[in-house]
């Protein structure tokens, strides 16, 4: 539970669905349906922080954050209020463990969130999707990830759009879709050329389908952007190994020893060089 608040705290700091459609079980009457507008409201305080409080609050009292959400919803005036008020809501049942009502509640700030700033919606509607896989609703997650990366495309936000591809990729994996997950990463390397992960989990997925030509590409292009990544030399040495290159795949075994000694995946790199053997050793000059 504390990785996860984490992944959607990330979020938060970084700043869909159609929000007049149907109710949403779940979610209080009060954050649900706007409160009228026609009088303006005498805001008392400042409210650019309220999010980051309501993140504070979340981490230590979860019951309190949702109740902060509430009165904050009586407050809010924008459009902006409105979506960040519903963002609190969720952050407080991810700490609940209530990953359904968390995901409705991400999907109802994206609605919400203002026009003219689709990077958040993107965000929150991603974080429905994580609440989504939390939920074990794989395939609602999918078309959240999927929507939240149209809306960073159209942001346009292709670092943000590469990311949003990635975790699209990475559910798509789980649910056995790999062909659809590797036209996601193609569609997360296009949006962001230098996003080393898109290029090394690429390799992975083409190893996996037995495509080690595209792994053998997309593997060198991932070791150029992170040349020191521990994984990448991993993965490297696996496709080489694969491809019946075992000095090639020794070298990057040997290498991730050197840069990450005593992790797990150094570990796994020695496995691997036991597995291969010694080289063979050179024939003496007669």
């Amino acid at each position: 539970m504390t990785a996860l608040l984490a992944t959607f705290a990330l979020l938060a700091t970084q700043v869909g669905p159609d929000p007049t459609a149907g109710g949403m079980p779940g979610i209080p009457e009060e954050l649900r349906d706007r409160p009228p507008r026609e009088e303006p409201r005498i805001v008392t305080q400042p409210q650019a922080n309220y999010l980051q409080r309501c993140l504070t609050k979340a981490s230590s009292d979860p019951q309190s954050a949702l109740d902060f959400a509430q009165s904050w919803r009586e407050v809010a005036q924008t459009d902006l209020d409105f979506a960040q008020s519903a963002h609190c809501l969720g952050l407080a049942l991810v700490q609940l463990g209530r990953m359904g009502e968390a995901r409705e509640a991400f999907e109802l700030a994206s609605g919400e969130a203002p026009a003219d700033n689709l990077a958040y919606a993107a965000r929150l509607a991603a974080m429905a999707g994580n609440a989504a896989v939390s939920s074990g609703d794989l395939e609602g997650a999918i078309a959240l990830l999927d929507r939240a990366g149209g809306m960073a495309l159209a942001a346009p936000d292709g670092e943000l759009a590469s990311e949003l591809r990635v975790d699209l990729a990475r559910v798509m994996v789980r649910h056995g879709r790999a062909d659809d997950a590797a036209l996601a990463l193609a569609e997360a390397r296009e949006a962001n050329a230098l996003n080393g992960e898109a290029w090394l989990l690429s390799a992975t997925l083409s190893r996996r389908m037995e495509r080690l030509g595209e792994a053998q590409a997309q593997i060198e292009r991932a070791a150029m952007l992170t040349p020191r990544d521990p994984q990448v030399g991993l993965e490297a040495g696996v496709i080489a190994a694969m491809s019946g290159r075992a000095e090639d795949a020794r070298a990057s075994f040997a290498s991730v020893i050197e840069v990450a000694p005593g992790t797990p995946l150094a570990s796994r790199a020695q496995t691997y060089l036991d597995q291969l053997g010694p080289a063979d050793e050179e024939p003496e000059d007669e």
